[in-house]
């Protein structure tokens, strides 16, 4: 029995080969394919396919355009250049024939000449959308350049000699103007469909505001940046501009919302990003400390020092925007100061960390100020005497 079954097995097998052998097929396929400027088209993919069995071939052009696939029936074939761009289907449906050599040519330059003059409207859409797509890159490009000239200025402005400062600084004003501009118009250039490349327009645009000064337009350009695409830097470029603003009202109700507006674009930064969150945070304590306004600033900077620890200079901007903050109250003929708890702490944090950094005597001054102010914390009102 076991003889039996193996040579109804060998049977079997013997009409399965020649059954392969007919659903493969023994035609030839000879391609050659010309790019859109006439040279041949190297390393293209194409796509060829029997829509009546469903049968799907893939082989590449090698350098001189050309590939060969073997192993084909007759049918009537789709073949399809899949370029990086999009899918081409030209011309029209190829027929193959079993059991022979079949050339397929194509020069897709005269293809698209065909197409120009069959459907002109539309190819002049398209070379206008092209234009429109050219224009774009080139001002956006503009707009960095511009940028990036007005980074290396600034860096320049802090070593300059007093007398240069002056024409540095008017050209990096110039600088920024010409980035707004140019992002400007490279948004204009963005298609409607294109949103990540608006998200980053706007949030470069942002950039650009901020650095002419423009800071209620920036928030608006990060804005639109955050609606597009929610990104930790796109935060924190808001929450920045937004607190950068917020130093020009004069309703301490009006400071309060924008100052609790800008914590929660850091917030959500930080959720993203902790690393970016840190920086955000950081930028918002700056922001309200060059100000002078230490009671906006030391929240932040709690933040950004709860965000990353190793940061020595946020200690000592936190250090310095506490010791802004200290009250004092009257009692009797005495004044007793009232120290923020924590600011003695950032100070030798800072020395921890950089002992022999740049604010290090300026540290040690300090705690050994608020140590004065610890030991001896109620000092004699002198009474003016009577006339």
């Amino acid at each position: 029995m076991k003889r039996l079954f193996a040579a109804w097995g060998m049977l079997a097998i013997s009409f399965l080969f020649p059954a392969i052998a007919a659903a493969q097929g023994t035609g030839r396929l000879n391609g050659e394919i010309m790019d859109k400027d006439g040279k041949p088209w190297a390393d293209l993919t194409v796509e060829i396919k029997n829509p009546d069995t469903g049968q799907t071939l893939t082989v590449k052009t090698d350098k001189n355009g050309r590939f060969v696939q073997l192993g084909l029936r007759s049918g009537i074939y789709k073949i399809t250049l899949l370029s990086p761009k999009d899918n081409i289907s030209f011309p029209s449906p190829f027929q193959i024939a079993d059991g022979q050599e079949n050339d397929f040519k194509l020069n897709y330059k005269d293809e698209l000449a065909k197409n120009a003059a069959a459907h002109p409207d539309a190819v002049k859409a398209r070379e206008e959308e092209e234009n429109k797509f050219k224009m774009m890159k080139a001002h956006f490009a503009a707009g960095i350049a511009a940028m990036t000239d007005s980074n290396e200025i600034s860096k320049q402005l802090k070593t300059a000699p007093a007398d240069q400062k002056s024409a540095l600084q008017q050209k990096k004003t110039a600088d920024c103007q010409t980035a707004v501009t140019e992002f400007q118009q490279a948004e204009q250039g963005v298609g409607p469909k294109e949103v990540n490349n608006h998200a980053m327009v706007w949030g470069n645009l942002g950039q650009a505001d901020e650095c002419a000064g423009h800071f209620d337009e920036a928030a608006k350009a990060f804005q639109n940046a955050v609606d597009l695409k929610p990104q930790p830097n796109y935060y924190t470029g808001l929450s920045t501009n937004i607190a950068k603003a917020s130093i020009a009202a004069k309703d301490p109700k009006a400071i309060e919302a924008q100052a609790a507006e800008a914590g929660a674009g850091c917030e959500k930064s930080a959720a993203a990003d902790p690393v970016e969150g840190e920086r955000c945070w950081k930028n918002l304590g700056i922001v309200y400390y060059s100000a002078s306004m230490m009671k906006q600033a030391v929240p932040p900077l709690q933040k950004a020092t709860g965000l990353d620890p190793k940061d020595a200079d946020a200690w000592f901007l936190l250090g310095n925007a506490l010791t802004g903050t200290i009250d004092s109250k009257q009692e009797g003929e005495k004044i007793i100061y009232i120290v923020p708890p924590g600011t003695v702490d950032a100070y030798k944090k800072y020395l921890e960390l950089a002992p022999n950094g740049s604010h290090a005597a300026e540290a040690q001054a300090n705690i050994q100020g608020l140590a004065q102010y610890q030991q001896a914390e109620e000092t004699k009102v002198v009474k003016k005497k009577k006339s």
